[in-house]
């Protein structure tokens, strides 16, 4: 059933790929004017792969408003969260995702994280989210016990139902 759901995902974006970059302003500008971004001194975002909404817009505003900005970097079977200092601080990670270069934030601090947005193949109103399959996200988000977490995706990724599983983790909110 995942896998279906995933391959049925993977053929809308293609049909929608001339959208996502006004689909992406529109989630960080949403995201941007949202309660949870404006009390929130410790942000953690994602890098968006090709087929995934954007948040660059989100990124510079962060810096601009001195937030504490955050990405995931592949280690492994686990994420690891390194401060992101801007575009130019990056490289090429895992998965050909650019990642920031910046110091590790150690994971005794994660109770600081107060906003978290992540990405997902899928999503629905329950807050169930379906991944790449990896469950990279599923090992990172307990960990983050104070985070408001938003699910960020694509219009057409909202669904009514998905499959999920004991392990899987949910998001409290999902913005598309």
């Amino acid at each position: 059933m995942k896998q279906a759901l995933r391959q049925y995902i993977r053929q809308e974006k293609e049909k929608h790929r001339s959208e996502f970059l006004d689909w992406s302003f529109d989630i960080c500008e949403r995201v941007a004017e949202s309660a949870e971004w404006k009390k929130a001194d410790v942000v953690l975002l994602y890098h968006a792969l090709p087929d995934e909404p954007r948040l660059s817009l989100l990124l510079d505003i962060g810096i601009i408003q001195e937030k504490t900005l955050l990405l995931p970097v592949v280690v492994g079977d686990d994420l690891v969260l390194r401060h992101y200092e801007g575009a130019n601080l990056m490289r090429e990670g895992a998965f050909h995702i650019m990642e920031p270069t910046g110091d590790i934030f150690p994971e005794s601090r994660y109770d600081e994280i107060t906003l978290a947005l992540i990405p997902g193949m899928t999503f629905d109103a329950e807050g169930h989210r379906l991944g790449r399959g990896k469950g990279y996200y599923d090992r990172l988000l307990p960990q983050l016990k104070n985070a408001h977490k938003v699910g960020i995706c694509f219009p057409f990724q909202f669904v009514d139902v998905v499959p999920c599983e004991p392990h899987d983790q949910c998001v409290d909110e999902v913005v598309c």
